[in-house]
């Protein structure tokens, strides 16, 4: 399997990095784009970028001569994570102004998997406009959202449902939360 993980500038570093540990421990290659706002965000959230250690390989936000920019790379989808609302609506309204947004367009082009985990709170009409055109042109959206039912003890909890969702969504089979059984 071969996937982009995008990271932009939302709070939910530690969802990307947690991401990509997961991926690398299923020997899942993995292209790393970061967007310019993300670096700043990422050094206050995780102290220092982390994130680049854990991927295959990593991109700068500019690098439109990246493979990732190209339908012929061929690649399993991105999974923008977090996802601010910025992108969002870039995505949504097809201005790849960044390598990032062009390689979710790719993505969507090409009819493969782009998942979206936007990181916003509380969300503007605007920006709940802009997920609908996301989700109407074939994007899946996984809000980090708490769940209970796994009865979650730690944050590191509950960021693994989160992580175990997106696993879940890619067909990679996980056992990061307890999966609902019924009661």
């Amino acid at each position: 399997m071969r996937l982009i993980i995008g990271v932009s500038g939302a709070s939910g570093a530690v969802l990307a990095k947690r991401l990509l540990e997961e991926l690398k421990k299923r020997k899942v290659e993995t292209h790393l784009v970061i967007s310019d706002g993300a670096d700043m965000i990422i050094k206050h959230e995780l102290g220092r970028d982390e994130l680049t250690k854990l991927a295959t390989r990593s991109y700068g936000s500019m690098d439109f001569y990246a493979a990732i920019s190209s339908g012929s790379f061929k690649t399993d989808g991105i999974i923008v994570v977090p996802c601010s609302m910025k992108t969002v609506g870039a995505i949504a309204n097809g201005i790849a102004h960044n390598l990032l947004v062009r390689a979710a367009e790719v993505c969507l082009k090409q009819e493969r998997k782009v998942i979206l985990v936007p990181r916003e709170a509380p969300l503007s009409l605007i920006d709940l406009e802009n997920l609908v055109k996301c989700k109407a042109a074939g994007c899946t959206v996984i809000p980090p959202v708490l769940a209970f039912y796994p009865k979650p003890k730690t944050v590191d909890d509950m960021i693994d449902f989160v992580i175990g969702k997106i696993l879940d969504s890619l067909g990679i089979d996980n056992k990061l939360y307890k999966h609902w059984e019924g009661a």
